[in-house]
Parts: structure tokens; C-alpha cells; sequence
């Protein structure tokens, strides 16, 4: 606590060393019993100051970190296997949402195809059932017709 005292003759100092003594405690009746959590209750114990004052408390040890669990070695093929397993997984993911595309791009492509026949065949609904003056073909009247050797004749 103090260092050596410098050696110059008149300033040489004494050096008094205090050291506390603890007090034993006083005995007294038995105290009942009280359950207490697991474990070791440190002993309370009293040191005297050099001033006079007592100063009670107890005495902790510091506490020790529990070992660290040595970890098991992984070998190589477990780590393949897993990495493989992982692998696997992504590919049937990757082919399932392949498949999935595939299916709707066909779904899309019918309905499509589907959409076009539509449109293709009203356009050509109307221009059959076109109702404009102008008729290029031939009026036949059937009821006017003569039937001769399976022949229509007019």
C-alpha cells in the first residue's frame, strides 16, 4: 500500500500497518429452521476497521464460468450428406416451380388460342350474316322449280 520511504536521513517515516480482526459472533439460541433455496449460505462474518468502525458482510468468492462443452467433430460425409440433402430440396423446389410455370404458360396459350377462335369466328358470323342490299350469289325459287330425271330445272 505505502512504498518504500526514501532514505535521506531526517524524513524517515514509520510505517504502522493496521490489520482488522474479525469478531467472533456471540452465541445465541438456535434460530428455527427455514427452508433455504440449494446451495451454500456464506458464513457472515464482522472485521473491525482501524477507525473503530465494524464493518459486517460476506465473503464472495468469484465466480467460476462453467466449462466450455468440448463440440463433437462433424465429419466430412455428414456435412456432404447434409449439403447434398440441402441441394436436393432446392432442385425439387426449383422443378416443382418449373412445373408449375410450364402449366400456366400452357393454360395462358388456350385461352389464348381460345380468345382468337372467338374473335375469328364472329367476324366471320358477320360477314355471313351481313344484312347489306348487295347479294353476290344466284336466288333460286324451289317452289317454282320443276323436279325432271333428278334435275331442277327452272
Amino acid at each position: 500500500m505505502y512504498s518504500e520511504p526514501a532514505r535521506h536521513g531526517a524524513d524517515e517515516r514509520a510505517v504502522e500497518v493496521h490489520r482488522p480482526t474479525p469478531i467472533t459472533p456471540a452465541a445465541t439460541a438456535p434460530a428455527p429452521l427455514v427452508p433455504v433455496q440449494p446451495g451454500t449460505v456464506p458464513a457472515v462474518s464482522s472485521v473491525v476497521l482501524p477507525d473503530g468502525r465494524i464493518v459486517t458482510g460476506y465473503a464472495i468468492e468469484p465466480a467460476q464460468p462453467e466449462p466450455v462443452a468440448a463440440k463433437p467433430v462433424v465429419s466430412r460425409a455428414a456435412v456432404n450428406v447434409a449439403l447434398g440433402g440441402v441441394g436436393f430440396l432446392a432442385v425439387c423446389g426449383g422443378l416443382l416451380l418449373l412445373t408449375s410455370f410450364i402449366a400456366a404458360l400452357t393454360a395462358l396459350v388456350a385461352k389464348l388460342i381460345i380468345l382468337a377462335a372467338v374473335i375469328f369466328g364472329g367476324w366471320i358470323a358477320a360477314q355471313v350474316f351481313r344484312t347489306s342490299g348487295h347479294s353476290g350469289g344466284t336466288t333460286v325459287n324451289i317452289r317454282k322449280a320443276v323436279i325432271k330425271r333428278n334435275h331442277f330445272h327452272a
